[in-house]
């Protein structure tokens, strides 16, 4: 216990190791889900899906291993969501790249990652972006991620009158659904409210408790019936399936994957297109992940900034490029951290966790992709509402500062990206202050990013 305080500052940062093993666990958790998601995505690409299991694993892992001892850092990385669909529906099947040549964009995308890492830029970008801002994606990201939360368990629903809806009930009934997906969205409302219920009670660990709740309610509700599986409507069995014996539990091979990069089209403008889309995507995400995270938990300094930037930054570049050599779509910081932030992790002990349940995943697999989508999503919600609270730090008094901070928080959420809340944050700050004569309060770097956010809209 002594090496590890030592190792990770467990005693400055005021945590211990049961604390930073809860909020891995739940961290973990709350991500493993990309276990299955992700191979599922890039399979459509024509990969093999086995072999993207073994792939996302290995990457979150060394990403997230690289976030632990880089910069100390409660964080945990995986294949980005939005960048895996961009990757296989647009770049691929779309714009008809063979996978291998988008791996190879994404593994370009990584090395200048890498080189802006190393220079500062990546670093300079996050310190110009003003307070409001920063506490602003907090909030959006909090909205973001309850918005996750509620598709992943179908509280919310697609509705082609009103876009979104609540789910209906009597539908499923009438149907014949409600054994399907209904029980789950009842399952998951449950779980909310177990899940607040020990918040207000202060029992620590209370997002992961909530996760088992609802998890091991759906299990007994399978084995009694009440919940019926329904692969034709992606609702899956919640018990783990060991019926290959050992076998279940044998990674699957990586080579069909491993290495495959084709730089044959390096110098072509779809491909620069294409690798700058990428680059653009993960830099903002990151950021705006490393922002909205590290502000709720107290982590940056007086001036904003958070220390020990430049570690997250590269583990993250580091990350995208081995995980595209491993033959996995762009690994960026996973704002599911925030869970773990929640329970009380501070320190990189936490991504180290983590990092061993990644690895644990390659051979229990069967264990992890039985946790289902709605089990998690009562901790999306409750953590959404937590990162919410980030708005009590804007002065709403200040129509110059609240106004692109409002902008920046609703952008989130119904443009679904923490990149794009920040391009309308810094373009509505940016172009606001300057019409109203408060050009003191911008910084250059602040006109540059705006100019890059309103190209990038005529571009790409």
């Amino acid at each position: 216990m002594n090496f590890l305080d030592r190792m990770f500052h467990l005693t400055q940062n005021g945590t211990t190791v049961r604390t930073e093993l809860i909020a891995g666990i739940t961290t973990f958790m709350t991500m493993a889900y990309i276990l299955a998601v992700n191979p599922t995505i890039l399979s459509a690409a024509g990969m093999d899906k086995g072999a993207v299991l073994t792939a996302t694993a290995l990457a979150s892992l060394i990403g997230t291993l690289c976030m632990a001892f880089f910069a100390n850092y409660p964080f945990a990385l995986a294949p980005g969501m939005g960048l895996n669909a961009f990757f296989a529906y647009t770049v691929v099947l779309q714009m008809g790249y063979t996978w291998e040549m988008a791996l190879a964009a994404v593994f370009v995308e990584g090395v200048i990652f890498i080189v802006l890492s190393l220079t500062n830029v990546r670093e300079a970008i996050f310190n110009a972006i003003p307070m409001t801002l920063k506490k602003a994606v907090s909030a959006g990201i909090g909205l973001f991620i309850a918005l996750i939360g509620l598709f992943n368990a179908q509280i919310i629903v697609a509705n082609p009158a009103t876009k979104i809806s609540l789910f209906s009930f009597k539908q499923a009934v009438a149907d014949g659904t409600f054994h399907t997906v209904g029980i789950t969205v009842l399952l998951a409302m449950l779980g909310i409210l177990f899940t607040a219920f020990l918040m207000i009670r202060r029992v620590r660990g209370n997002v992961l408790w909530g996760i088992l709740f609802t998890w091991i309610l759906a299990v007994l509700c399978e084995l009694t019936g009440l919940y019926v599986p329904n692969p034709e409507l992606h609702m899956y069995s919640v018990i783990p399936d060991v019926s290959a014996g050992a076998a279940a539990f044998a990674p699957a091979s990586i080579a069909p994957i491993f290495g495959h990069l084709d730089f044959s089209r390096l110098w072509s403008v779809d491909f620069l297109i294409v690798m700058f889309a990428f680059l653009f995507v993960d830099i903002f995400d990151t950021l705006g992940t490393l922002i909205g995270v590290s502000s709720k938990a107290n982590m940056l300094d007086a001036d904003g900034k958070l220390p020990r930037i430049k570690g997250a930054l590269m583990a993250d570049a580091v990350a995208t490029t081995f995980g595209a050599v491993l033959g996995t779509s762009t690994t960026t910081t996973f704002v599911e951290s925030a869970t773990g932030v929640s329970e009380g992790g501070r320190t990189g002990l936490t991504a180290l966790f983590v990092a061993l349940f990644f690895a644990l995943s390659l051979f229990l697999s069967p264990l992890f992709m039985a946790i289902p989508a709605f089990a998690t999503a009562p901790a999306l919600v409750i953590v959404g509402f937590l990162m919410l609270t980030s708005v009590v730090g804007i002065d709403f008094d200040d129509f110059s500062e609240a106004i692109p901070a409002y902008i920046t928080i609703i952008a989130m959420p119904f443009c679904y990206s923490i990149s794009e809340g920040i391009s309308f944050g810094v373009i509505s700050y940016v172009i606001l202050n300057v019409l109203t004569g408060k050009r003191e309060k911008i910084s250059l770097l602040m006109y540059i990013l705006a100019v890059i956010f309103i190209g990038k809209y005529i571009l790409l």
